[in-house]
């Protein structure tokens, strides 16, 4: 069994709220658009990671973390890209690939929209996290958590924060 927690698009910016929800994680994924070198160590040296590149990422990231990121864990086929699109709307980047070996779990972020979508025609999840940072057009800062425990996807969890903290 292992607890994931599931982040994109941070632009740079984390808060506690993170390291809170992530506290009992045992590893975090980072679908793109991290921001710069500090804020994946941040998060590496807090859990283990796994993260790919976005299409804000600069050479520092794209040297260590790549654009796709495909692996097993828990016996589930994991896929995770930063453009990749969604059920109906795949990226055509990937689209050929998604159709022709489906993974258990397609991660994608980009799009700063908060989606978890089940695609039946290819029996795959299909997780976005969100933005959890503050650049672009989103008003709401999302996280994911959940289980994987032996080929069963649960216990899914999201973190939802306002996008600019109240000031007094």
């Amino acid at each position: 069994m292992k607890k994931i927690g599931i982040i994109s698009d941070t632009h740079t910016y984390l808060t506690d709220e993170i390291y809170k929800f992530y506290k009992d994680v045992d590893e975090i994924w980072h679908a793109g658009d991290i921001g710069n070198i500090e804020t994946a160590n941040k998060l590496a040296d807090f859990k283990p990671f796994r993260a790919v590149y976005g299409n804000i990422d600069g050479s520092d990231i794209r040297n260590i973390h790549p654009e796709n990121q495909r692996f097993m864990i828990e016996g589930l086929d994991v896929w995770m890209t930063h453009i990749g699109g969604y059920p109906g709307k795949y990226d055509m980047r990937v689209k050929p690939q998604i159709f022709q070996k489906p993974p258990n779990i397609f991660i994608s972020g980009h799009s700063h929209i908060l989606k978890v979508l089940f695609d039946k025609k290819l029996n795959l999840l299909h997780i976005n996290p969100g933005a959890f940072g503050i650049s672009g057009f989103h008003q709401v800062r999302t996280a994911v958590r959940l289980v994987l425990d032996n080929t069963n996807i649960k216990d899914l969890e999201v973190l939802e924060l306002p996008k600019y903290k109240k000031t007094k």
